[in-house]
Protein backbone atom coordinates (compact mmCIF):
# COMPACT_ATOMS: atom_id res chain seq x y z
CA UNK A 1 0.00 0.00 0.00
CA UNK A 2 3.11 2.28 0.61
CA UNK A 3 4.34 1.55 -2.57
CA UNK A 4 1.21 2.34 -4.25
CA UNK A 5 0.07 5.55 -2.34
CA UNK A 6 3.97 6.68 -3.47
CA UNK A 7 3.27 5.75 -7.13
CA UNK A 8 0.02 7.24 -7.24
CA UNK A 9 1.32 10.62 -5.92
CA UNK A 10 3.90 10.30 -9.00
CA UNK A 11 1.13 9.89 -11.21
CA UNK A 12 -0.59 13.11 -10.12
CA UNK A 13 2.09 15.29 -10.75
CA UNK A 14 2.41 14.15 -14.29
CA UNK A 15 -1.08 13.68 -15.61
CA UNK A 16 -4.55 15.52 -14.65
CA UNK A 17 -8.23 14.78 -15.35
CA UNK A 18 -9.20 11.79 -17.47
CA UNK A 19 -5.80 10.35 -17.93
CA UNK A 20 -5.05 10.47 -14.45
CA UNK A 21 -8.14 8.89 -13.43
CA UNK A 22 -7.74 6.14 -16.75
CA UNK A 23 -4.38 5.38 -15.20
CA UNK A 24 -5.09 4.97 -11.26
CA UNK A 25 -8.11 2.33 -12.70
CA UNK A 26 -5.60 0.25 -14.54
CA UNK A 27 -3.67 0.43 -11.21
CA UNK A 28 -6.40 -0.94 -9.09
CA UNK A 29 -7.74 -3.47 -11.70
CA UNK A 30 -3.46 -5.24 -11.85
CA UNK A 31 -3.15 -5.00 -8.35
CA UNK A 32 -6.79 -6.52 -7.93
CA UNK A 33 -5.97 -9.66 -10.58
CA UNK A 34 -2.80 -9.77 -8.59
CA UNK A 35 -4.77 -11.15 -5.09
CA UNK A 36 -6.97 -12.86 -6.86
CA UNK A 37 -6.42 -15.97 -4.35
CA UNK A 38 -7.81 -15.74 -1.21
CA UNK A 39 -5.87 -18.26 0.57
CA UNK A 40 -2.46 -20.00 -0.82
CA UNK A 41 -1.26 -23.17 0.60
CA UNK A 42 2.46 -23.45 -0.71
CA UNK A 43 4.38 -26.29 -1.23
CA UNK A 44 2.86 -28.98 0.49
CA UNK A 45 2.76 -32.85 -0.83
CA UNK A 46 -1.24 -32.82 -2.17
CA UNK A 47 -2.86 -36.08 -1.48
CA UNK A 48 -6.26 -36.34 -3.84
CA UNK A 49 -7.16 -39.97 -4.12
CA UNK A 50 -9.98 -38.72 -6.74
CA UNK A 51 -7.60 -36.96 -9.01
CA UNK A 52 -5.45 -39.44 -8.65
CA UNK A 53 -2.61 -36.90 -7.16
CA UNK A 54 0.46 -37.60 -4.82
CA UNK A 55 2.33 -34.54 -5.79
CA UNK A 56 4.21 -31.49 -4.53
CA UNK A 57 2.07 -28.87 -5.70
CA UNK A 58 0.37 -24.85 -4.25
CA UNK A 59 -3.24 -25.09 -3.80
CA UNK A 60 -4.97 -21.75 -4.13
CA UNK A 61 -8.69 -21.48 -2.38
CA UNK A 62 -11.02 -18.72 -3.82
CA UNK A 63 -14.59 -17.79 -2.79
CA UNK A 64 -14.52 -20.82 -0.78
CA UNK A 65 -13.67 -23.45 -3.54
CA UNK A 66 -10.56 -24.44 -4.67
CA UNK A 67 -9.61 -22.94 -7.22
CA UNK A 68 -6.06 -23.67 -8.46
CA UNK A 69 -3.27 -26.48 -8.09
CA UNK A 70 -0.45 -25.98 -9.50
CA UNK A 71 3.45 -25.71 -8.84
CA UNK A 72 4.76 -22.73 -8.16
CA UNK A 73 1.94 -19.82 -7.72
CA UNK A 74 3.18 -16.97 -7.34
CA UNK A 75 2.56 -15.62 -3.96
CA UNK A 76 2.17 -12.31 -4.84
CA UNK A 77 -1.55 -13.34 -6.39
CA UNK A 78 -2.67 -14.60 -2.80
CA UNK A 79 -4.40 -12.12 -0.33
CA UNK A 80 -2.81 -14.89 2.42
CA UNK A 81 -0.12 -17.29 2.05
CA UNK A 82 1.00 -20.10 4.13
CA UNK A 83 4.13 -22.10 4.02
CA UNK A 84 2.80 -25.99 4.31
CA UNK A 85 6.36 -27.17 2.96
CA UNK A 86 7.05 -30.59 4.69
CA UNK A 87 3.32 -31.34 4.98
CA UNK A 88 0.71 -33.71 3.33
CA UNK A 89 -2.26 -31.36 2.23
CA UNK A 90 -5.49 -33.75 1.85
CA UNK A 91 -9.03 -33.24 1.09
CA UNK A 92 -10.75 -32.78 4.57
CA UNK A 93 -11.10 -35.62 6.22
CA UNK A 94 -14.63 -37.41 6.75
CA UNK A 95 -15.02 -39.20 9.75
CA UNK A 96 -17.86 -41.87 9.11
CA UNK A 97 -19.57 -43.16 12.65
CA UNK A 98 -19.68 -40.18 15.29
CA UNK A 99 -23.05 -39.79 17.51
CA UNK A 100 -23.08 -35.53 17.92
CA UNK A 101 -26.91 -35.50 18.78
CA UNK A 102 -25.58 -33.98 22.01
CA UNK A 103 -27.89 -32.40 25.27
CA UNK A 104 -28.77 -33.06 28.32
CA UNK A 105 -30.07 -36.38 28.49
CA UNK A 106 -28.95 -39.43 29.63
CA UNK A 107 -27.19 -41.31 26.65
CA UNK A 108 -26.91 -40.50 23.09
CA UNK A 109 -29.77 -39.18 21.61
CA UNK A 110 -30.10 -35.14 22.70
CA UNK A 111 -28.08 -36.57 25.64
CA UNK A 112 -24.91 -36.34 27.41
CA UNK A 113 -23.20 -39.20 25.90
CA UNK A 114 -22.90 -37.38 21.73
CA UNK A 115 -20.10 -35.09 21.62
CA UNK A 116 -20.53 -31.04 19.83
CA UNK A 117 -18.86 -32.28 16.30
CA UNK A 118 -16.99 -28.49 16.31
CA UNK A 119 -15.67 -29.94 19.68
CA UNK A 120 -13.46 -32.36 18.16
CA UNK A 121 -13.92 -32.35 14.43
CA UNK A 122 -11.56 -29.51 13.62
CA UNK A 123 -8.31 -30.36 15.78
CA UNK A 124 -8.46 -34.18 13.42
CA UNK A 125 -8.46 -32.04 10.05
CA UNK A 126 -12.41 -33.94 9.80
CA UNK A 127 -14.31 -31.07 8.06
CA UNK A 128 -17.64 -33.66 7.68
CA UNK A 129 -18.97 -35.90 10.44
CA UNK A 130 -21.12 -38.83 9.78
CA UNK A 131 -23.80 -39.19 12.50
CA UNK A 132 -24.58 -42.74 13.21
CA UNK A 133 -28.11 -42.98 13.90
CA UNK A 134 -28.80 -41.33 17.06
CA UNK A 135 -31.85 -39.58 15.71
CA UNK A 136 -34.53 -41.32 13.91
CA UNK A 137 -37.87 -40.07 12.05
CA UNK A 138 -39.26 -38.83 15.40
CA UNK A 139 -36.25 -37.08 16.58
CA UNK A 140 -34.21 -35.84 13.58
CA UNK A 141 -35.95 -32.65 12.96
CA UNK A 142 -34.98 -31.92 16.83
CA UNK A 143 -31.09 -32.64 16.01
CA UNK A 144 -31.25 -30.72 13.15
CA UNK A 145 -32.66 -27.86 14.51
CA UNK A 146 -30.40 -28.11 17.54
CA UNK A 147 -27.04 -28.83 16.43
CA UNK A 148 -26.76 -29.73 12.51
CA UNK A 149 -27.75 -25.75 11.04
CA UNK A 150 -25.44 -24.45 13.76
CA UNK A 151 -22.81 -26.25 13.25
CA UNK A 152 -19.54 -25.12 11.18
CA UNK A 153 -18.46 -28.56 11.12
CA UNK A 154 -20.66 -30.41 7.92
CA UNK A 155 -23.35 -32.69 9.61
CA UNK A 156 -24.51 -35.48 7.79
CA UNK A 157 -26.36 -38.61 9.22
CA UNK A 158 -27.63 -41.94 9.14
CA UNK A 159 -31.60 -42.20 10.32
CA UNK A 160 -32.28 -44.95 12.68
CA UNK A 161 -34.67 -47.10 11.81
CA UNK A 162 -36.08 -46.80 15.04
CA UNK A 163 -38.35 -43.78 15.74
CA UNK A 164 -36.30 -42.11 18.00
CA UNK A 165 -33.11 -43.29 17.23
CA UNK A 166 -29.98 -44.47 19.22
CA UNK A 167 -31.82 -43.70 23.01
CA UNK A 168 -31.96 -45.37 26.50
CA UNK A 169 -35.78 -45.10 26.46
CA UNK A 170 -35.91 -48.15 24.88
CA UNK A 171 -37.86 -47.11 21.76
CA UNK A 172 -35.60 -48.86 19.06
CA UNK A 173 -36.86 -52.15 20.93
CA UNK A 174 -39.96 -51.01 19.61
CA UNK A 175 -41.15 -52.79 16.22
CA UNK A 176 -44.56 -50.55 15.89
CA UNK A 177 -42.30 -47.64 15.53
CA UNK A 178 -40.03 -48.85 12.60
CA UNK A 179 -41.47 -47.64 10.25
CA UNK A 180 -39.52 -48.27 6.99
CA UNK A 181 -42.06 -45.80 4.54
CA UNK A 182 -41.33 -43.03 7.36
CA UNK A 183 -37.54 -43.15 7.54
CA UNK A 184 -37.39 -43.62 3.76
CA UNK A 185 -39.44 -40.48 3.64
CA UNK A 186 -37.32 -38.66 5.95
CA UNK A 187 -34.13 -39.45 4.18
CA UNK A 188 -35.26 -38.35 0.67
CA UNK A 189 -36.36 -35.05 2.59
CA UNK A 190 -33.52 -34.24 4.15
CA UNK A 191 -31.43 -35.86 1.45
CA UNK A 192 -28.67 -32.87 1.50
CA UNK A 193 -28.29 -34.04 4.95
CA UNK A 194 -29.46 -37.48 5.64
CA UNK A 195 -27.35 -40.27 3.49
CA UNK A 196 -28.63 -43.99 4.69
CA UNK A 197 -30.04 -45.88 7.08
CA UNK A 198 -28.75 -47.57 10.70
CA UNK A 199 -29.43 -50.77 12.25
CA UNK A 200 -27.86 -50.95 15.58
CA UNK A 201 -28.59 -52.28 19.19
CA UNK A 202 -32.22 -53.84 19.51
CA UNK A 203 -33.88 -56.45 22.06
CA UNK A 204 -36.71 -58.20 20.72
CA UNK A 205 -37.96 -61.58 19.73
CA UNK A 206 -39.70 -60.60 16.59
CA UNK A 207 -36.73 -62.19 14.65
CA UNK A 208 -35.49 -60.49 11.51
CA UNK A 209 -38.20 -57.59 11.79
CA UNK A 210 -36.09 -54.49 12.48
CA UNK A 211 -33.00 -55.50 10.30
CA UNK A 212 -35.52 -56.16 7.36
CA UNK A 213 -37.63 -53.23 7.85
CA UNK A 214 -33.86 -51.12 8.12
CA UNK A 215 -33.40 -52.91 4.67
CA UNK A 216 -36.46 -51.56 2.87
CA UNK A 217 -35.86 -48.15 4.30
CA UNK A 218 -32.78 -48.10 2.70
CA UNK A 219 -33.91 -49.73 -0.28
CA UNK A 220 -37.23 -46.97 -1.08
CA UNK A 221 -34.57 -44.63 -0.42
CA UNK A 222 -31.75 -45.64 -2.56
CA UNK A 223 -29.43 -45.15 0.20
CA UNK A 224 -26.70 -47.53 1.92
CA UNK A 225 -27.27 -49.41 5.14
CA UNK A 226 -25.04 -48.58 7.91
CA UNK A 227 -24.83 -51.65 10.67
CA UNK A 228 -23.29 -51.12 14.13
CA UNK A 229 -23.00 -55.22 14.74
CA UNK A 230 -24.63 -55.03 18.09
CA UNK A 231 -27.38 -57.86 17.04
CA UNK A 232 -25.87 -60.75 19.48
CA UNK A 233 -29.02 -63.07 18.35
CA UNK A 234 -27.96 -62.95 14.51
CA UNK A 235 -24.57 -64.38 12.96
CA UNK A 236 -22.14 -62.07 11.57
CA UNK A 237 -22.52 -64.20 8.43
CA UNK A 238 -26.48 -63.80 8.15
CA UNK A 239 -26.40 -60.09 8.48
CA UNK A 240 -23.34 -59.96 5.66
CA UNK A 241 -25.70 -62.17 3.61
CA UNK A 242 -28.68 -59.70 4.22
CA UNK A 243 -26.66 -56.78 3.07
CA UNK A 244 -26.49 -55.39 -0.40
CA UNK A 245 -23.14 -54.13 -2.01
CA UNK A 246 -22.41 -50.77 -1.42
CA UNK A 247 -24.19 -51.28 2.89
CA UNK A 248 -21.66 -50.75 5.06
CA UNK A 249 -20.95 -53.13 8.06
CA UNK A 250 -18.82 -50.74 10.96
CA UNK A 251 -17.44 -52.07 13.91
CA UNK A 252 -15.83 -54.60 11.76
CA UNK A 253 -12.85 -55.68 13.73
CA UNK A 254 -14.51 -55.83 17.54
CA UNK A 255 -13.89 -58.99 19.52
CA UNK A 256 -16.68 -59.22 22.19
CA UNK A 257 -18.34 -62.05 23.17
CA UNK A 258 -21.60 -62.18 22.40
CA UNK A 259 -20.61 -61.29 18.01
CA UNK A 260 -18.74 -63.70 15.99
CA UNK A 261 -15.18 -61.85 14.64
CA UNK A 262 -14.59 -61.27 11.56
CA UNK A 263 -11.07 -63.72 12.05
CA UNK A 264 -11.48 -67.08 12.83
CA UNK A 265 -9.22 -68.97 16.01
CA UNK A 266 -6.67 -69.99 13.64
CA UNK A 267 -6.19 -66.28 12.76
CA UNK A 268 -8.23 -66.17 8.97
CA UNK A 269 -10.19 -64.39 7.55
CA UNK A 270 -13.83 -66.10 7.65
CA UNK A 271 -14.85 -67.27 4.14
CA UNK A 272 -18.01 -65.76 4.46
CA UNK A 273 -16.43 -61.99 4.98
CA UNK A 274 -14.00 -62.29 2.00
CA UNK A 275 -17.57 -63.40 0.05
CA UNK A 276 -19.23 -60.49 1.63
CA UNK A 277 -16.29 -57.82 0.38
CA UNK A 278 -15.67 -58.94 -3.19
CA UNK A 279 -19.75 -59.08 -3.28
CA UNK A 280 -19.08 -55.24 -2.46
CA UNK A 281 -19.92 -54.80 1.35
CA UNK A 282 -17.59 -52.57 3.06
CA UNK A 283 -16.01 -52.44 6.52
CA UNK A 284 -15.66 -49.33 8.60
CA UNK A 285 -13.62 -49.16 11.85
CA UNK A 286 -16.37 -47.89 14.14
CA UNK A 287 -13.31 -48.25 16.62
CA UNK A 288 -15.14 -46.98 19.40
CA UNK A 289 -15.05 -48.08 23.55
CA UNK A 290 -15.15 -51.26 22.56
CA UNK A 291 -15.51 -51.96 18.62
CA UNK A 292 -11.50 -52.36 17.51
CA UNK A 293 -9.00 -54.59 18.40
CA UNK A 294 -5.65 -55.55 16.91
CA UNK A 295 -5.97 -59.51 17.30
CA UNK A 296 -8.84 -58.86 14.97
CA UNK A 297 -7.54 -55.74 12.65
CA UNK A 298 -3.72 -56.68 12.01
CA UNK A 299 -4.48 -60.53 10.59
CA UNK A 300 -7.18 -58.46 8.60
CA UNK A 301 -4.82 -56.53 7.65
CA UNK A 302 -2.53 -58.50 6.57
CA UNK A 303 -5.11 -60.70 4.55
CA UNK A 304 -6.36 -57.70 2.39
CA UNK A 305 -9.49 -57.35 4.45
CA UNK A 306 -8.66 -53.54 4.35
CA UNK A 307 -11.12 -50.93 5.93
CA UNK A 308 -13.17 -48.62 3.28
CA UNK A 309 -13.14 -45.95 5.90
CA UNK A 310 -12.26 -44.54 9.58
CA UNK A 311 -14.86 -44.14 11.59
CA UNK A 312 -14.40 -43.55 14.82
CA UNK A 313 -17.85 -44.17 17.26
CA UNK A 314 -16.67 -40.98 18.69
CA UNK A 315 -18.92 -40.10 21.73
CA UNK A 316 -17.97 -38.95 25.24
CA UNK A 317 -16.24 -42.04 26.55
CA UNK A 318 -14.20 -43.37 23.37
CA UNK A 319 -12.60 -40.00 22.79
CA UNK A 320 -11.12 -40.78 26.06
CA UNK A 321 -9.76 -43.86 25.80
CA UNK A 322 -8.04 -46.32 23.12
CA UNK A 323 -9.54 -44.56 20.16
CA UNK A 324 -9.03 -41.03 21.57
CA UNK A 325 -9.29 -39.59 17.77
CA UNK A 326 -9.52 -40.47 13.97
CA UNK A 327 -6.08 -39.36 13.20
CA UNK A 328 -5.08 -42.11 16.07
CA UNK A 329 -6.85 -44.42 14.14
CA UNK A 330 -5.08 -43.62 11.41
CA UNK A 331 -1.90 -43.87 12.99
CA UNK A 332 -2.78 -47.41 14.37
CA UNK A 333 -2.74 -48.15 10.33
CA UNK A 334 -0.02 -46.22 9.46
CA UNK A 335 2.09 -47.95 11.76
CA UNK A 336 0.65 -51.95 10.97
CA UNK A 337 1.95 -51.23 7.53
CA UNK A 338 -0.73 -49.18 5.32
CA UNK A 339 1.05 -46.64 2.95
CA UNK A 340 0.33 -42.91 3.88
CA UNK A 341 -2.30 -42.60 0.07
CA UNK A 342 -4.40 -45.27 0.99
CA UNK A 343 -5.17 -44.23 4.59
CA UNK A 344 -5.61 -40.63 3.14
CA UNK A 345 -7.86 -42.04 0.76
CA UNK A 346 -10.06 -44.06 3.64
CA UNK A 347 -10.00 -40.49 5.25
CA UNK A 348 -11.76 -38.76 2.66
CA UNK A 349 -12.33 -40.18 -0.97
CA UNK A 350 -13.35 -43.69 -0.18
CA UNK A 351 -15.31 -42.31 2.73
CA UNK A 352 -17.09 -39.74 0.59
CA UNK A 353 -18.33 -42.33 -1.95
CA UNK A 354 -19.40 -44.68 0.37
CA UNK A 355 -21.83 -42.42 1.06
CA UNK A 356 -22.84 -41.09 -2.08
CA UNK A 357 -21.36 -37.87 -1.83
CA UNK A 358 -18.80 -37.10 -4.64
CA UNK A 359 -18.80 -33.82 -3.83
CA UNK A 360 -16.40 -34.33 -0.53
CA UNK A 361 -13.36 -35.92 0.20
CA UNK A 362 -11.52 -34.66 -3.22
CA UNK A 363 -9.56 -31.11 -4.18
CA UNK A 364 -11.14 -30.76 -7.91
CA UNK A 365 -10.93 -27.33 -9.08
CA UNK A 366 -14.33 -25.75 -8.08
CA UNK A 367 -15.02 -28.28 -5.42
CA UNK A 368 -15.17 -26.87 -1.90
CA UNK A 369 -12.65 -26.16 -0.19
CA UNK A 370 -12.61 -28.57 2.58
CA UNK A 371 -8.35 -29.35 3.76
CA UNK A 372 -6.92 -31.25 6.34
CA UNK A 373 -3.01 -30.20 6.59
CA UNK A 374 -0.79 -33.37 8.23
CA UNK A 375 1.97 -33.40 9.78
CA UNK A 376 3.35 -36.97 10.45
CA UNK A 377 6.01 -37.41 13.55
CA UNK A 378 8.40 -39.70 14.38
CA UNK A 379 8.93 -40.57 17.77
CA UNK A 380 8.15 -43.93 20.62
CA UNK A 381 4.52 -43.75 20.43
CA UNK A 382 1.86 -46.22 21.70
CA UNK A 383 -1.25 -47.04 20.62
CA UNK A 384 -4.02 -49.16 22.15
CA UNK A 385 -7.27 -50.86 21.41
CA UNK A 386 -10.59 -51.73 22.94
CA UNK A 387 -8.99 -54.44 25.18
CA UNK A 388 -6.36 -51.73 26.53
CA UNK A 389 -3.63 -54.05 24.38
CA UNK A 390 -0.87 -52.02 23.06
CA UNK A 391 1.36 -51.96 19.75
CA UNK A 392 4.36 -49.59 19.40
CA UNK A 393 4.92 -47.60 16.43
CA UNK A 394 7.41 -44.28 15.16
CA UNK A 395 5.22 -42.26 13.86
CA UNK A 396 1.84 -40.64 14.07
CA UNK A 397 -0.39 -37.77 12.22
CA UNK A 398 -1.54 -34.79 13.69
CA UNK A 399 -3.71 -31.83 12.40
CA UNK A 400 -1.61 -29.23 11.81
CA UNK A 401 -3.95 -26.69 9.93
CA UNK A 402 -7.83 -27.30 9.42
CA UNK A 403 -9.57 -25.55 6.37
CA UNK A 404 -13.40 -25.50 6.32
CA UNK A 405 -15.16 -23.76 2.89
CA UNK A 406 -11.97 -21.89 2.45
CA UNK A 407 -11.50 -20.84 6.55
CA UNK A 408 -9.18 -21.60 8.37
CA UNK A 409 -11.02 -22.86 11.96
CA UNK A 410 -7.86 -25.05 13.27
CA UNK A 411 -4.12 -23.88 13.36
CA UNK A 412 -2.29 -26.00 15.83
CA UNK A 413 1.12 -24.17 15.34
CA UNK A 414 0.28 -20.97 13.91
CA UNK A 415 1.02 -21.53 10.82
CA UNK A 416 -1.43 -18.62 9.25
CA UNK A 417 -0.79 -16.35 12.56
CA UNK A 418 1.83 -13.48 12.06
CA UNK A 419 4.93 -14.10 13.52
CA UNK A 420 6.19 -11.73 16.49
CA UNK A 421 9.96 -11.20 18.03
CA UNK A 422 10.34 -12.80 21.75
CA UNK A 423 12.00 -10.88 24.38
CA UNK A 424 13.98 -11.82 26.80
Amino acid sequence: MYKLSNFRRILSSVFTGPILIGLLFSVFAIQSKAQDIDLLLKGGRVIDAKNKIDAKLDVAIKDGKIFKLASGIPTTEAKKVVDVSGLIVSPGLINMHTHVYAGSKPGFTDGTSSQLPDAFAPRSGITTVVDAGTSGWLTFPDFKAKIIDGSNTRVLAFLSIAASGYSVDKEQENINGMDAQKTAETVKKYSDILVGVRIGRYETDDNWTPFDRAVEAATLSNTPLFVECHLPKYSLEDQLKRMRPGDIMTHAFENVAERMTVVDEQGKVRPFVKEAQKRGILFDVGHGGGGFWFNQAIPAFRQGLFPNSFGTDEHRTSMNSGMKTMLNVMSKYLNMGMGIPDIIARGSWNAATSIKRDDLGNLSVGSVADIAVLSVHTGKFGFVDSGNNKINGDRKFEAELTVRAGKIIWDLNGLSAKSMATTQ
